[in-house]
């Protein structure tokens, strides 16, 4: 009786056992998922205990979860994975904004506000006012556009991580554009933060040295009728980490400026103190296939 040494004969039987599989996509997936996994455990010649302390791993991680709290996203985004879906799946309509990673912060619903409202409810941080148009990519605005917007504050927290801290909501909020495809509203300039470390994937990050610092900036995500709707951010120009994201989500187009603006009468058109920080971007959506 011969020994199948590489385990070829339990990979095909592995694939086989998918056959029945009734959605064409998911036999499709789990598919290619075996074959590679199988494939990764002979290139790596992978022991026991490493398989072992990888379920270990894993099992971590899914612990780690919880209604504020996303490790998996986490985990997926250190390792580049979420910033390689988005750019095969992104959009490529010349001159629509791009996308880039959601992260694992979008896990509460931003409340709904007003044009011109401060998302920052604790205050202390640099004053700013981010303004834009959404607008479809052959230039036309699209008033009453949906714009969810969320940011750490200036220390590099974001609400869910304070609770008791920082008041639910905080450096969140859910605009709609006006009659012109306009949004505006007034917050902060967001910090640097390093992703939360004290969990599996912190563990991933320290043994690899690496370090869990991502560069300062804002989500957004910007849905219109007729339109798919983009998750994207804005980075603060000249700030640290630009080059060396821990998830790998910068791209040139979002890196903005936010300029330092001295104009007395502009600061009361927008309810801030002068001098102040000015964000302006504009979301253009491409139209829905």
């Amino acid at each position: 009786m011969t020994t199948d040494a590489t385990g070829t004969q339990v990979t095909e039987q592995a694939v086989d056992s998918l056959r029945a599989t009734a959605d064409p996509r998911l036999r499709e997936l789990l598919t290619a998922l075996v074959r590679h996994l199988h494939d990764f455990a002979r290139e790596t010649r992978l022991t026991q205990g490493e398989w072992e302390r990888a379920i270990a791993f894993l099992t971590a991680t899914g612990q780690a979860c919880t209604d504020t709290r996303q490790e998996f996203i986490l985990l997926s985004d250190v390792l580049g994975l979420s910033m390689l879906v988005e750019t095969l799946h992104g959009h490529h309509t010349p001159g629509a904004t791009e996308s880039t990673v959601l992260g694992p912060f979008h896990l509460t619903e931003s409340p709904v506000r007003e044009l011109g409202d401060d998302i920052d409810l604790v205050g202390g941080g640099e004053p700013c006012v981010v303004s834009g148009r959404v607008r479809s990519a052959d230039g036309t605005p699209l008033p009453g556009a949906a714009v969810d917007v969320w940011q750490a504050d200036d220390q590099g927290y974001y609400d869910v991580q304070q609770p008791g801290v920082q008041p639910a909501g905080n450096g969140r909020g859910l605009f709609t554009a006006d009659a012109e495809g306009r949004f505006w509203f007034r917050t902060c300039v967001p910090a640097p933060y390093p992703i939360p470390t004290d969990g599996p994937v912190g563990g991933l990050l320290r043994a690899t040295g690496r370090h869990p610092y991502r560069p300062a900036h804002i989500h957004f995500i910007a849905s219109a009728a007729g339109h798919t709707p983009v998750t994207t951010h804005i980075f603060v120009a000249g700030g640290d980490y630009l080059d060396s994201d821990a998830v790998f989500a910068v791209k040139e187009s979002l890196v903005q400026d936010f300029a330092e603006t001295d104009d007395p009468s502009l600061a009361r058109e927008f309810g801030v103190p002068n001098p102040f920080r000015h964000a302006r971007f504009d979301l253009v959506l491409e139209p829905a296939p």
